[in-house]
């Protein structure tokens, strides 16, 4: 699905402090702004529009050529020997 971007206003000093405190605990703010999105999408999103939006993301069924084959006819197809004939 495609994305976009959205951005928020902070002060300075706070997001300098902010990102400083997060890459202490091994992490980004990116990652954790991603989390803390994706619940407030569970949070506010009823579950029957998340499926939807989660179906259309599913990507269809390569298209297969149109063209149309040939039915298959058997050539040179041994017959059945019953054991009596043998």
């Amino acid at each position: 699905m495609k994305k976009t971007s959205i951005s928020i206003d902070m002060e300075a000093e706070k997001l300098r402090a902010l990102r400083f405190y997060t890459e202490k605990k091994e992490t980004t703010l990116e990652t954790e702004l991603e989390d803390f999105l994706a619940k407030l999408y569970e949070k506010y999103v009823p579950s029957q529009t998340r499926e939807y939006i989660e179906n259309m993301e599913e990507p269809a069924e390569p298209t297969r050529s149109r063209t149309k084959r040939q039915p298959r006819t058997p050539t040179d197809t041994p017959a059945l020997v019953s054991e009596e004939e043998m």
